[in-house]
């Protein structure tokens, strides 16, 4: 009891720290970070290390792919093609359908991109498309954020429902088959909220740039081909880097698999993508490749984000290395829930300590005895009880989830808005799915 305690407390401090006192995110976290770990009692050693690995460890993967990200959307942005990008897509799917647009292209995108390398590859032309349909931010970054998480969580071949199913020996294919239609319909739902009510929040997509500003930079901006190069070239490496990690190696198993493999990094593949993007340009000049070019203000944009983001990994480093995920699971693991028991535990995990391949993992290595007295032995039990598990994983993301450090900061959000927006979308996505499966439980389980 004292470890959710002080984690409450500890989310409050973040909160209030941060909106009240105007205490930079960068430093509250780390407080709350120390904090708990002082509170709970873990070894001073153990907090430092955890401090430092979390912090380390979370910048060591998406460190680069944020700095590179930032990189290619500041030439997006300077050089008009995210605004050439913008006017076509706008004119394909309307202005009123951003938001749409946003959430179906994260849906697809983080079936094989990680959820904040996706946010991250298209920030740029989501600010540009809001800023072009001339409307919030806001509803349009929660629905990418819901696409993403969507099937980050729910399809594999992302990790966590991977190793779930593979933890609770479920068919992968049935895990599929069932959770495409699951996160696609749970999805609907975040969308609404997105348009509904995230949409109601007024961020301006880019407040530096006028009207006029952008009917400049459109007279000057690449081809739209040239504009979708430096972020479709990278999804597209990165995509087929994960098909030809699936066990039957449909690429073969040489040198042109070693070869994706390697190309399909998100750090590679992002690297790819701002060379791409120092095409962009049609008057190139050495000068925006210094630091006083457009180089140099994509790494002061991205440092703030990068130093946050690894201060939420090591608040949620501390979390994952005291006994709580344990402490959750044990006390659960008793409960006669049915298929809600699953997405309670991994809901509980996940809100905790912010990892969701943790909360994946973790849940599904807790239930994977007790599959026999629970009677989830049929290979349709098993699947739904991986995406009962993936539900929960997506519920809630909040300060100790360096994703929402990702969505919030590159979405000119405050610590408050983030929680009334990103977080109460994660819940309705989360809870939505939930119900989902508990009904396809009633009727084939």
């Amino acid at each position: 009891m004292l470890l959710i305690i002080v984690l409450v407390l500890c989310i409050i401090f973040i909160i209030a720290s941060s909106t009240k006192l105007q205490l930079h995110p960068f430093l509250a976290l780390l407080f709350a970070a120390l904090g708990f770990g002082l509170f709970t009692g873990m070894p001073l050693t153990t907090i430092v290390q955890s401090i430092n690995d979390g912090f380390g460890g979370t910048i060591g993967y998406i460190g680069i792919v944020i700095v590179a990200g930032t990189i290619i959307g500041t030439f997006l942005e300077h050089s008009g093609g995210a605004y050439a990008l913008a006017d076509w897509i706008l004119g394909i799917i309307g202005q009123k359908r951003v938001p749409m647009a946003m959430a179906l292209i994260g849906y697809f995108v983080s079936i094989p991109v990680f959820a904040d390398s996706g946010f991250v590859i298209l920030s740029p032309l989501n600010r540009a498309l809001s800023k072009r349909a001339n409307i919030s931010l806001a509803g349009p970054a929660i629905a990418l954020s819901l696409g993403l998480i969507a099937t980050h969580c729910l399809v594999p071949p992302t990790p966590g429902p991977i190793a779930a199913a593979g933890i609770l020996g479920a068919d992968l294919g049935l895990v599929i088959l069932i959770g495409l239609p699951v996160s696609f319909i749970a999805l609907f739902f975040g969308w609404l909220f997105a348009v509904k009510i995230a949409s109601k929040v007024q961020i301006d997509p880019n407040p530096e740039i006028s009207e006029k500003e952008i009917a400049s930079k459109l007279k000057e901006a690449p081809s739209t081909i040239n504009a979708l190069a430096p972020m479709l070239i990278p999804i597209v490496l990165i995509v087929v880097k994960s098909i030809s990690d699936f066990p039957t190696h449909p690429i073969g198993d040489g040198a042109f698999r070693a070869f994706f493999g390697f190309v399909g990094q998100p750090v590679i593949a992002l690297l790819i993508g701002v060379l791409l993007a120092f095409g962009l340009p049609k008057k190139f000049q050495k000068s925006m490749l210094s630091d006083s070019g457009w180089v140099g203000k994509g790494l002061r944009n991205a440092a703030i984000i990068i130093l946050i983001t690894g201060a939420g990994g090591a608040f949620g480093k501390v979390l994952q290395n005291s006994s709580l995920a344990k402490t959750i699971g044990d006390a659960m693991s008793t409960a006669n829930l049915g298929i809600w028991l699953p997405f309670i535990i991994a809901a509980t995990i996940k809100t905790a300590q912010g990892s969701s391949t943790v909360a994946i993992i973790t849940t599904a290595s807790i239930l994977s005895p007790l599959l026999s007295s629970f009677g989830f032995t049929s290979e349709i039990a098993k699947a739904l009880m991986v995406l009962s598990i993936g539900a929960g994983a997506t519920f809630v993301s909040h300060a100790n989830d360096s994703f929402f450090w990702v969505v919030t900061q590159m979405s000119s959000m405050d610590v408050n808005t983030g929680y009334r927006l990103h977080s109460m979308g994660t819940f309705i996505l989360g809870m939505s799915a939930a119900v989902i499966i508990w009904i396809l439980s009633l009727i084939f389980v």
